[in-house]
């Protein structure tokens, strides 16, 4: 009886072994690539500046997308589409735009740029927050 039990056992650890030896082998699954979309940037004002109530300030924007070019980049306060800039023919690379803003309402206001590709595909938002100060 011990015998037939000591056999049963090392043929079930040599079938655990077999078995977990056959994944070593087993494809890999291949990741799926994202799509690559257009990027944007705020370059400047830096994130959390200050600025009086009132000023009129640029805002510079710089959009990328080396595979299909940028069309037009969009300009939000506070998620409110204050002003867009458009390349005149076709679409670029690389698209540099300074836009500019009234500031207007003492407090914290989020700015946020947007890129898009002549088909619409569109950017990830690039946010700063900028705090209106009143004048004194």
């Amino acid at each position: 009886m011990y015998r037939a039990i000591t056999r049963l056992f090392s043929l079930c650890i040599g079938l655990i072994i077999a078995l977990t030896g056959c994944n070593l082998g087993a494809p890999q699954a291949t990741p799926v690539p994202t799509p690559d979309i257009p990027t944007v940037e705020i370059l400047a004002p830096p994130n959390n500046q200050q600025v009086f109530d009132g000023t009129n300030f640029d805002i510079d924007i710089l959009a990328r997308d080396a595979s299909q070019g940028i069309k037009r980049i969009e300009l939000y306060v506070d998620e409110t589409l204050i002003n867009e800039s458009t390349v005149v023919s076709g679409t670029q690379p690389q698209y540099r735009v300074t836009m500019n803003w009234l500031a207007q309402g003492v407090g914290f206001h989020v700015i946020s740029a947007v890129a898009y590709r002549e088909d619409d595909t569109r950017s990830d938002e690039f946010l700063i927050n900028l705090e209106v100060i009143p004048r004194e």
